[in-house]
This record gives structure tokens, C-alpha cells and sequence, in this order.
């Protein structure tokens, strides 16, 4: 069986951070689903308009069609919303792990603040938090990025190799 892991949460919360880490302690990749994003979504949200979901759609099937082909995988997606992780899992090929980043909204702003060279502009920041609808815990394994990133790898890969996984 192969492994399929969604990082998921709204911009800023470390996606890319906890992906690359536990890429390296699982030894399999992480793929930033920003970069399967078409240029079009970029430059919306560049342009700080928020994606509708005829915008998100295709760009959730490269992702699910990621997951299906690359599986062992790590894909770093927003998927905010239930029938975004709907559509992931039914389109993956096999089960889905989703990690929920989540944490106080003032931490996420002012990392969003200090990152360098990301299209997403802190004030698409609120739009992300509307559209957020958090996933119980039998949907996704809460990870708080208040903890320091190396306490996030390893609760997320003790999580990823449990008696559930």
C-alpha cells in the first residue's frame, strides 16, 4: 500500500515546512500543490482575489491525479473546505491522510508577514478562514503549529505509522 498524505490548512500555517521535514524522515517526497496551481490562479491571487471553487476544482484534480500517480507522496494543499477533501480522495487512488495544520490566527498572519517571494498576500488571509470548515478528527489529525517544527514531524509520523494508519 502505498502512502498518500495531504498537509492541509490555511496560508501560512507551515505546510511546506512540515512537508519537507517528514519528506526527509519517511525518505518520500513533498510536493507544494502551489506549484500545480495554473497561472491563472496565481495571478488572481496574486492580485489578492480569492479563488472561487470553479477556480479550485481543476486545480484540486492535479492534485488528486498527483496523489494517484506519485503515491508514496506528500502534497502540501490548502483543502479548506469538506468537499475539496471529497474530491481528493476520490480521486487519489487509494486512502487519503490529511494532516491539519491549525493554530491562532495572529501566528499565521505574521508569518504570512515575514515570508519572502509567495504570491499569497497576508490579506487573502481572512478569505482562506471563511472558507475553512475544520475537519473533525476522524477526517484529519490535528497538528498545532504553536509546537516547535520538529515536534510536528515527528507527532505526524507517529500518527502516519499508527494503529490507524
Amino acid at each position: 500500500m502505498s502512502l498518500r498524505v495531504v498537509i492541509m490548512g490555511v496560508s501560512g500555517t507551515g505546510k511546506t515546512s512540515l512537508g519537507t521535514g517528514l519528506s526527509q524522515m519517511l525518505g518520500i517526497p513533498y510536493l507544494d500543490g502551489d506549484d500545480l496551481h495554473p497561472e491563472a490562479n496565481v495571478a488572481k491571487m496574486a492580485a489578492g482575489i480569492p479563488l472561487t471553487d470553479e477556480d479550485r476544482w481543476p486545480w484540486l484534480d492535479l492534485v488528486a491525479q498527483t496523489l494517484n500517480a506519485r503515491a508514496p507522496v506528500i502534497v502540501g494543499c490548502s483543502a479548506l473546505r469538506r468537499a475539496y477533501r471529497d474530491r481528493l480522495r476520490a480521486g487519489a487512488g487509494g486512502r487519503v491522510h490529511f494532516l491539519h495544520l491549525t493554530g491562532p490566527r495572529e501566528v499565521i498572519a505574521a508569518r504570512m508577514q515575514a515570508r519572502q517571494g509567495h504570491y499569497m498576500p497576508p490579506a487573502l488571509l481572512d478569505s482562506q478562514f471563511a472558507t475553512l470548515e475544520p475537519p473533525g478528527r476522524d477526517e484529519a489529525v490535528p497538528l498545532d503549529i504553536t509546537l516547535p517544527l520538529a515536534d510536528l514531524v515527528a507527532i505526524a509520523a507517529a500518527e502516519l505509522h499508527g494503529p490507524d494508519a
